[in-house]
C-alpha cells in the first residue's frame, strides 16, 4: 500500500470527524473544512491507488 493511500485514509477519517463536530456545534466553517478535508483525502487515496496499480503493472512486466 502506497504512503499516499495511508495518508489519504487518515485525512478522510479526520475530515469526517471534523465535519461531524461542525454539524453538532453548528459551526458551518468547521463543517465545510471537514468536508474539504474528506475530499482531499479521497483524492490522495486515489493517487496512491494509481501508484500501486502502476507499480504492480511494471512489476508484472519485469517478471516476463
Amino acid at each position: 500500500m502506497d504512503k499516499d493511500r495511508k495518508a489519504g485514509i487518515g485525512k478522510k477519517i479526520s475530515g469526517f470527524f471534523k465535519e461531524a463536530t461542525g454539524k453538532v456545534t453548528g459551526d458551518s466553517k468547521t463543517q465545510t473544512e471537514g468536508a474539504a478535508e474528506q475530499t482531499a483525502g479521497k483524492t490522495q487515496n486515489a493517487v496512491g491507488g494509481a501508484k500501486d496499480a502502476m507499480r504492480d503493472t511494471l512489476s508484472r512486466r519485469s517478471e516476463r
